[in-house]
């Protein structure tokens, strides 16, 4: 396969995205799996256009451009929004904190009388079923992981199915989007 024949004991079988870390710099990547003998893994051409490594053909190395500590904290100060507060009106400044990730996730208590949704097993709640690629089944899966441990949903016993979609954002990474029609009519 590296010597492009065709691969002797298989194909290229499953994607998944893994944890890559290269001198404490992690980051998350797409891998195919396949046989390909005694090698870990092989970076692709696409990979090496992207992280545009510094490559030693006599010595065999390649070198990824990690910024140095200085370089990293220029480039954060430059991003960091000097005022952050200018486009919102004076008189929702003190109220700024909610809309961070921090306060996001933190739910108000639970009383005695909060209201619970009571579904009947009643009409077709069920959503026809799509196959997802691995990577969008893990982040699905860890995304409901994080739901249930930060307590904005609850396990549900009925046999509902809804339909849940990935939308690609302008950064890369992908927004769940979860089709509610049914539930709601």
């Amino acid at each position: 396969m590296l010597d492009r024949s065709n691969p002797k004991t298989g194909k290229i079988w499953k994607k998944v995205a893994l944890q890559f870390t290269y001198n404490n710099n992690t980051s998350t990547h797409e891998f195919l799996v396949s046989p390909i003998g005694s090698h870990a893994a092989v970076l692709g051409i696409k990979r090496l256009e992207t992280e545009k490594p510094k490559i030693n053909w006599s010595l065999h190395t390649l070198a990824f451009p990690i910024p140095t500590p200085e370089t990293a904290y220029i480039a954060q100060e430059e991003e960091a929004d000097a005022e952050p507060l200018k486009d919102i009106p004076a008189q929702y400044h003190e109220f700024a904190t909610v809309f961070g990730k921090e306060e996001f996730n933190k739910l108000p208590p639970h009383w005695s009388y909060d209201i619970e949704i009571e579904l009947t097993e009643e009409g077709p709640l069920n959503s026809p079923h799509y196959s997802m690629t691995d990577t969008k089944s893990i982040t699905l899966k860890q995304w409901l992981g994080d739901e249930l441990k930060a307590r904005k949903i609850c396990p549900f016993k009925l046999s509902i199915s809804l339909l849940v979609m990935f939308v690609p954002k302008k950064d890369g990474s992908c927004c769940l989007l979860v089709d509610y029609q049914k539930l709601n009519s």
